[in-house]
């Protein structure tokens, strides 16, 4: 998927868990069907999974993120409505694999897609709990990173138009053009709040149609408070869609906001994995979609 995308066979990865964790089995390190895009994953058993960084980089830097990812999962877990991964253990590079790499707990349950809760009433009830509770968590005095989405709309100007130029035939770029330039101004009122900032399908799992977990946690922090509205577009129909925003009390701006990340973050999803993730991809195109078909945005 990735220009300096690291290889990692399934016996490479078999060697660093048993390493580890001498008592695991080789027949209980399963490569996990996903459509991520950040790291090979593993179950460990029935209770573990080893996440492996696809791009390469500096060791100790590595460490690094994934220490402060750690970190930012047992605050999540805190404060989370449903169950979410928490750490286990670092692992240490080898000469087959250079980084380290985590392990975490395993979250039973069924991976979301965009279409699978879009009519749930129930999800969209369970979601805008989880978004609330995540709000009223603790900031701690933390702002914005300045890193990501979740700051200034108008900062990701060269990202979307590099975007829109790559999809050319893909997508109806001179409608898309005049929806971003409706939307990368909208002002910025209140506070930063902590936010999961990555709140999209595949990290959603779904158990009988309700909420039942959260997956990649480790981004949890302070962020514009419309940053996890995102999931509105990513997953429910428009009807659902009002239930979160009436739950959550959301205004107009802070709505339109909400599509505005929405549109950031689906944008590159298209073009950028249409030939190496179409799960990825199809979900860009769907949230798309739903935000040029949304009768409270008239984009």
């Amino acid at each position: 998927m990735h220009e300096s995308q690291l290889r990692l066979s399934r016996s490479e990865a078999v060697g660093l868990v048993r390493g580890l964790f001498p008592s695991v089995a080789e027949p209980e390190v399963t490569a996990v069907d996903s459509a991520g895009t950040v790291n090979y994953l593993y179950r460990v058993g029935t209770g573990c999974a080893a996440r492996f960084p696809m791009q390469g980089g500096d060791a100790v830097e590595v460490r690094a993120v994934l220490l402060a990812e750690h970190a930012a999962m047992r605050d999540f877990a805190e404060v989370s409505t449903v169950p979410s991964p928490l750490p286990v253990a670092i692992g240490e590079p080898s000469g087959e694999y250079p980084l380290p790499w985590s392990v975490q707990t395993w979250i039973d349950g069924e991976i979301a897609t965009p279409a699978s809760v879009a009519s749930s009433t129930s999800f969209a009830v369970d979601l805008a709990a989880l978004i609330a509770s995540l709000r009223r968590a603790d900031t701690k005095g933390r702002s914005f990173s300045g890193e990501g989405r979740g700051g200034d709309l108008a900062a990701h100007d060269g990202w979307i138009g590099h975007c829109l130029q790559q999809s050319e035939g893909l997508l109806p770029v001179d409608r898309l053009r005049r929806a971003w330039t409706s939307l990368r101004s909208l002002p910025r009122h209140g506070d930063d709040v902590m936010s999961h900032k990555d709140l999209i399908p595949g990290n959603m799992i779904l158990r009988d149609g309700r909420l039942a977990g959260i997956l990649d946690t480790g981004g949890f922090g302070s962020a514009d408070p419309a940053l996890d509205l995102v999931a509105a577009w990513h997953m429910l129909d428009a009807r659902r869609r009002n239930i979160l925003r009436i739950n959550l009390a959301i205004g107009d701006l802070e709505w339109r906001r909400g599509a505005a990340w929405a549109y950031e973050q689906a944008i590159g999803l298209v073009w950028y994995y249409a030939d190496s993730n179409p799960t990825m991809s199809a979900l860009g195109r769907s949230t798309l979609n739903r935000l040029l078909t949304d009768p409270t945005l008239s984009l």
